[in-house]
């Protein structure tokens, strides 16, 4: 079936497709996520802000983004995830929802990895919707793990540098970039994505 059709047959792959590890590194890691948590905090002016500059940065260092925003149905852009970890490893941060560039709701994200790491990185993500039926999983989910419900690709480098609305089959073009410290392994999979509420 296609990523339309399993939306509206309402068949989405189920959450007993993440393996039962990334649950328990998820729950190791949460100790470690809780100052990050703490600090990534802003309130509604503030995430509006960095989210500004995010874009700014993004459009500057690709410009085909630009477009690729237009044709979206919306993009979640986090300006700062914090990614630390030694052995067992957590990311978190704080987004904005926009559509059609004006912003509707705020998001969280966290998640766990484990094995040959140590380190510090922060970074920025954008993540492209690029049709109604993956915004809408995401709204509807109690906390979307992605990996789970709607098709996602990474844009490396040169795919953000080339990349054509035409060329796109995924739901969801995830663009990491902005990175600063050292770090190996940047991913979304296994993440989790819940709505928050900024005053």
């Amino acid at each position: 079936m296609t990523t339309m059709e399993h939306a509206m047959a309402g068949t989405w792959p189920t959450q007993a497709t993440i393996p039962r590890r990334s649950i328990i590194a998820t729950m190791l890691a949460l100790p470690m996520l809780g100052p990050a948590m703490q600090a990534a905090a802003e309130t509604a002016r503030e995430m509006n802000q960095s989210v500004e500059r995010a874009f700014g940065q993004m459009h500057a260092s690709f410009p085909r983004t630009r477009e690729l925003g237009e044709r979206a149905a919306a993009v979640l852009m986090f300006p700062r995830i914090l990614k630390a970890g030694l052995l067992i490893g957590g990311q978190t941060g704080d987004g904005e929802l926009r559509v059609r560039g004006e912003a509707t709701s705020y998001y969280r994200l966290v998640a766990a990895s484990w094995g040959l790491q140590a380190g510090a990185q922060e970074y920025s993500m954008a993540m492209f919707f690029m049709n109604e039926a993956a915004l809408r999983y995401l709204d509807q989910s109690e906390g979307w793990q992605v990996g789970v419900g709607p098709s996602v690709v990474v844009a490396d480098q040169s795919f953000a540098r080339s990349v054509t609305t035409t060329t796109i089959t995924q739901d969801v073009v995830v663009l990491i970039f902005g990175q600063r410290g050292v770090m190996a392994g940047l991913g979304v999979e296994g993440s989790k994505i819940t709505r928050i509420t900024l005053e």
